[in-house]
């Protein structure tokens, strides 16, 4: 099902604070639409730039009936928060779609430059959507964090190029028909609802299948070119941008490398490369990306970070090295697990994946969508990455952690960086 926006007058929201969905109430609502929403907690960063706009956002504890609109928009996490609602605005008869769904169907009146992959996703997203910025090609921008240039997950523009990030999970990609698909990278992830790599590969290749223009990607890694072989799209290496991308104000290597992809697509869209290069260059990341927070009063500078994968967790902490080498700070990360199925499935990689580390302490793992898995737990993680790292330590709870960090008395030597997708950073935000 596809909405006609021009036959939209009202849509309202399930579960409307979410970082991706909150861009497209935002996007809507630029399109005249009237919107509205329900979400579970009071969310400022995402509610806030809403509201300025003119949405109306109630909170789940204040929810009583479902009000009327011409559409009804979901969150897939309200699948399980909320399915109650859900099923109340399909009972109504009116369309009722999934985010990704709908914001398919909204994309195919642009030309989409879908940025896709295992890692590098959002910061991908982001540098592009700044490079085409500041070469006047003016995109529509929705991306999966805060863009600290446009301080807002969404960015209205008034040509025909639509950046969005493209996320693997549940194939939720395939709801787009790009013109340029990005591969950052392929790896196993997201085994809770894929069989095995192989599976993923098949996602990623039925999306090449789908996009009209070209592939941006690294044909050097395996299971990407196993996804491009027999395409007979335009293959544009990134790799052969990376003596090309400026100095960063942004660390480590994956840093670069999504830099490299964001110039090929400029390039390949006719872009001014020196004006991009020089947005490349003035980039200053992302919310939860790797985003200093500030520093205590004790001196300690704290970091926080969404990396919930081991090469995320493995690539954070390189580029932290490059700023803190040995010697010089101490690096000790608080990390929260996410997922049990995700833990379990990637256990060997987790274990590998602290070594630049001081010290790592291990918060419950974070469950979201899933039942208890009692297999598998922050404390097998933890006993088994202390052979890399001395003293790995695991916690029942956040205020076990914090009386841990607390008895250390982390000072000006040291720096600390919260790292999951799920509520870590609360820890270096109580510090701060």
């Amino acid at each position: 099902m596809e909405l006609d926006l021009t036959k939209i007058k009202k849509v309202f929201f399930i579960g409307i604070g979410g970082i991706g969905i909150s861009a497209l109430g935002q996007l809507m609502r630029a399109e005249g639409i009237e919107v509205s929403g329900v979400n579970d907690d009071e969310s400022p960063a995402t509610l806030n730039p809403l509201r300025a706009a003119g949405v109306s956002v109630m909170l789940q504890k204040e929810y009583t009936a479902l009000p009327e609109a011409d559409a009804y928009v979901y969150s897939d996490a309200w699948l399980y928060r909320g399915p109650e609602i859900i099923a109340a605005a399909r009972a109504t008869g009116k369309p009722v779609m999934s985010y990704f769904e709908t914001l398919g169907g909204i994309a195919k009146k642009y030309r989409v430059v879908a940025i896709a992959g295992t890692h590098g996703k959002t910061t991908t997203t982001a540098m592009t959507a700044e490079a085409l910025i500041a070469a006047d090609l003016d995109p529509t921008v929705i991306v999966g964090s805060f863009v600290k240039t446009f301080n807002s997950n969404f960015r209205g523009g008034k040509s025909d190029v639509f950046v969005v990030e493209a996320d693997e999970y549940m194939r939720h990609f395939l709801n787009f028909d790009p013109f340029i698909t990005v591969i950052t990278n392929i790896e196993a992830d997201h085994l809770d609802c894929y069989k095995d790599l192989a599976d993923i590969e098949d996602a990623f290749r039925t999306l090449v299948g789908k996009t009209s223009g070209m592939i941006v990607c690294d044909p050097s890694n395996p299971s990407v070119a196993r996804v491009i072989a027999g395409s007979a799209l335009q293959i544009v290496d990134y790799t052969k941008y990376l003596e090309k991308v400026p100095a960063l104000s942004v660390p480590g290597e994956h840093n670069r490398k999504d830099a490299a992809a964001a110039l090929a697509v400029a390039q390949v869209l006719g872009a001014d490369i020196p004006k991009a290069s020089g947005a490349l260059a003035a980039f200053l990341g992302t919310w939860r990306r790797l985003e200093k927070k500030g520093v205590t009063k004790m001196g300690t500078i704290v970091y926080d970070d969404y990396a919930h994968h081991p090469t995320e967790a493995r690539a954070s902490l390189q580029a932290l090295r490059e700023l803190y080498p040995r010697g010089e700070k101490k690096i000790t990360v608080v990390f929260q697990p996410h997922l049990y199925s995700r833990t379990k499935a990637l256990f060997d990689d987790f274990v590998l994946a602290f070594n630049q580390a001081d010290s790592v302490y291990f918060l419950p793992i974070y469950f979201a969508r899933e039942d208890p898995d009692p297999s598998i737990s922050s404390e097998l993680l933890a006993e088994a990455v202390s052979q890399y790292v001395p003293g790995a330590r695991a916690f029942p709870d956040f205020a076990g952690a914090e009386a841990a960090l607390a008895a250390v008395g982390l000072g000006p030597n040291d720096v600390l960086v919260t790292m999951g997708a799920g509520e870590a950073y609360k820890i270096g935000e109580k510090l701060l």
